[in-house]
This record gives structure tokens, C-alpha cells and sequence, in this order.
């Protein structure tokens, strides 16, 4: 009775043992469950703050800022007509400051738009450019007193030595007075150049204008360029009414190869409609260009040497109006 009560006292503490154990177990896995739960959730929690701290703060850094270089303008002609064009971003463009202008008439620079005289003297001067006033002339001026334009200030002269003219037949003719406007002008200490007024419908009829132009200068020491001059025909039917922008560009190109070619530097006569719808200025390499603009301040973004900026200025020694024209003079640094 004994040994069967100890056997029982046995199994019973065997029991309670086993019922112990399994009861731990089933805590370590409980804790574990929880642990694991925890750890998930903590490191969910945690990585989901951080990606959406890393975005948020990533979505924050500004973009960086579109190019403020313009890519249109706008301008006038000469008679307040708008027009928008592009900037060919393959053109050198001037680095000319204009607040350095100054002009001779109290309250400032006018506008010579739409025959609006303009008759002030305009200077310019910054750290890298001086300036110097002129003329351009043709038989159209008469007879001419050259002492008495050097002494009223001008200081060059462009005189036209030819021209082509712009019915059918388009004959090339000489200006009546360019020799003696060239001598005379030369003798009273003007720098001179010499422009020659274009109607060429293609490459030949250009290059016969260069040769015409050399033939005429017969080596005549010029102090600036010769200038191409091609125009429109605003009042007539002319024989250049339907070249193309493109042949223009090829006309300019092969009157300059020729000019070049005998001797004399080389420009181009061009207002700013020319420069934006008609000439391909990337074309021409570093011809120096002669920009005609009759409003205030030069609209062109691009470069240019010479700025005529009045048909109806008065200089002494010639009789009406006159063109007049500034020319910017690099510094020697």
C-alpha cells in the first residue's frame, strides 16, 4: 500500500513537472510572439518614417531655375511697326551698355521713328569702348563744305560709290559724286568708307557689284570698311521683290569674298527687320556690321560696329538732312 502511494506521489510530482515545463515553453513563445510583433511593428514604424522624411525632404529641394536668357524680342521699324523674332543664339551679341549714352540734347536720346527729326549728337563711353560721330552721304547731298562738317564735329564719312539699280535691266552705275566727295573729304581729315547700294538677285550679279566697287576704289586707301548694302524697294516695283532671305544671305556672302579678296575689309548695311527675317548674320563670321535703327537705343541683340541712327540730322557745310551714325571704337586696353 505504501510503495503504490509513493508511485503515485511519483507520477504526481512527474505531472505537475511536465505541466510546469510545458507552461514555461508556452510563455517563451508568447514572449517571443510579442517580441517579434513588437520588433516588427517598432521597425516598420521606423522605416516608413524614415522613407517618408527621405521623400518629403527629397519632393523639398527646389528644381533648379529655367534659363532667363530671352529666346524672342520684340521690335519697331522706322515707322512703329511691332514685330517678335527670334534670338539665333548662334550670333555674337553686343556687350554695350547703353545707360553709358549720351547725347548733346538736355533730356536725352530721342526717337527718329517715322520721320520724327532727330538732329542730337550722340556719344559713348564705358570701360572697353569710345565712340566717334558721323555721315553717310550720297550725290543726293550736293555740293558739300568738308572743312565745315570736320569743324561742326563729325569725325568719318561713308560716301556711297555706287549702285545697282532696281528696274529689270538692273544696271550698275556710279555715284556722280563719290570721287570728288572721297578726295575732298579725305583732304579736310575725315576717315573715310565707301557703301555700295545693292539690287542683286543672285551670287553673280553680287560679285559684279564687288568688282564693280574695286574698279571704282582702283586702290584708293580707304580708313573703313566697304560696306553691302541691300535694301528693299519700299514705293516701287522692283526687280528684288522675290529673293529670298536665303539668297540675300548668299548675295552678301559672295559681295564680301569678293571685297575681301581685293583688298579692303569688308561690312554689311542692315537694319534690324534685315537682321531678324532676311540675312542669316551666322553666316558672316566677323564682318563687321553697319545697324541702322532710328529709335533711341539700338533694339539688335547682336553685334554690330557702326549704329546709324537718324535720316534727318542737319551738320554744317551740308544743305537738308543727313544720315547720321555713331561708331563704337574698341579701347586698347
Amino acid at each position: 500500500m505504501m510503495g503504490i502511494t509513493l508511485k503515485r506521489i511519483k507520477l504526481l510530482l512527474l505531472s505537475f513537472a511536465v505541466i510546469f515545463a510545458l507552461t514555461a515553453c508556452e510563455k517563451q513563445t508568447e514572449n517571443t510572439t510579442v517580441n517579434t510583433t513588437i520588433n516588427t511593428t517598432v521597425n516598420t514604424t521606423i522605416n516608413t518614417t524614415v522613407n517618408t522624411d527621405v521623400t518629403t525632404e527629397s519632393n523639398s529641394i527646389p528644381l533648379p531655375e529655367e534659363d532667363a536668357t530671352p529666346t524672342t524680342f520684340t521690335f519697331v521699324d522706322a515707322f512703329e511697326e511691332s514685330y517678335e523674332a527670334v534670338i539665333d543664339p548662334d550670333v555674337k551679341r553686343h556687350s554695350y551698355d547703353f545707360a553709358n549714352l549720351s547725347s548733346d540734347d538736355p533730356t536725352g536720346p530721342k526717337s527718329g521713328s517715322n520721320h520724327k527729326v532727330r538732329t542730337e549728337r550722340l556719344t559713348y563711353e564705358d570701360d572697353n569702348y569710345t565712340s566717334m560721330v558721323g555721315v553717310d552721304v550720297s550725290h543726293h547731298q550736293g555740293e558739300i563744305d568738308w572743312e565745315s562738317v570736320k569743324a561742326d564735329g563729325i569725325e568719318f564719312v561713308f560716301i556711297r560709290i555706287g549702285f545697282r539699280g532696281y528696274g529689270e535691266a538692273g544696271n550698275l552705275k556710279p555715284d556722280e559724286n563719290a570721287l570728288t566727295y572721297l578726295s575732298e573729304a579725305k583732304d579736310a581729315g575725315l576717315k573715310v568708307g565707301v557703301y555700295f547700294y545693292s539690287q542683286a538677285i543672285n551670287e553673280t550679279e553680287a560679285t559684279e557689284e564687288a568688282e564693280f566697287v574695286l574698279q571704282r576704289l582702283n586702290g584708293i586707301k580707304l580708313d573703313l570698311p566697304v560696306v553691302y548694302d541691300p535694301e528693299h524697294v519700299l514705293d516701287d516695283v522692283a526687280r528684288t521683290d522675290d529673293v529670298t532671305g536665303e539668297q540675300f544671305t548668299k548675295n552678301t556672302i559672295a559681295f564680301i569674298t569678293a571685297i575681301s579678296d581685293g583688298g579692303y575689309q569688308p561690312a554689311i548695311y542692315a537694319n534690324m527687320k534685315w537682321e531678324a527675317f532676311e540675312l542669316d548674320l551666322s553666316q558672316f563670321g566677323d564682318t563687321p556690321i553697319w545697324y541702322a535703327d532710328y529709335e533711341a537705343w539700338p533694339q539688335s541683340p547682336y553685334d554690330f560696329s557702326i549704329w546709324q541712327y537718324s535720316n534727318t540730322g542737319r551738320v554744317a557745310g551740308i544743305s537738308g538732312d543727313v544720315d547720321l551714325d555713331l561708331a563704337f571704337i574698341k579701347k586698347l586696353n
